[in-house]
């Protein structure tokens, strides 16, 4: 089940790969995201020491749960996935020029998991040409709809 997505992702970048990891999260920010108090929009996945983080993912605070601390809500944190996964991605990113952003923030079971892609960027004319096969796939589903109405 999906908590948010980032679709301004799929818009900005071609996804190659997706894949599937864990987060360290202290309890205020599980509460917060169990609301649905959170947002993927500028955050991107950055490799440090080995180690990939989450950069930029903003988590506001319910006035409840966190009472006794001072929360950030955009603080890194870090993600939790295989060595031989981790590597194969440090591999990608730093040969092959591709970059790592967070497409959604699901559960899978009683755990919060971040799926994120390998993503190439977009130039602007990729980015009309999806507009338009967007448009007309939506005007396509129309005149089906249409013809089959006059039909019947």
């Amino acid at each position: 089940m999906s908590i948010i997505d980032n679709r301004k992702a799929f818009h900005d970048y071609f996804i190659d790969e997706r894949f599937e990891a864990g987060l360290v999260l202290e309890g205020w920010e599980v509460k917060a995201i169990r609301a649905g108090r959170v947002q993927l929009k500028e955050s991107y996945v950055i490799v440090r020491n080995g180690e990939l983080w989450l950069l930029g993912m903003h988590v506001s605070p319910l006035e409840t749960a966190s009472t006794h601390i001072h929360p950030d809500a955009t603080r890194t944190r870090k993600l939790l996935l295989k060595a031989e996964e981790i590597s194969k991605l440090i591999g990608k990113v730093e040969q092959r020029g591709f970059t790592l952003i967070p497409l959604n923030l699901h559960y899978k079971g009683s755990r919060i998991k971040l799926e994120f892609g390998l993503a190439r960027g977009k130039k602007l004319y990729d980015k009309r040409d999806t507009e338009r096969e967007r448009d007309w796939l939506r005007e396509k589903a129309q005149i089906m709809k249409h013809d089959t109405r006059q039909r019947g």
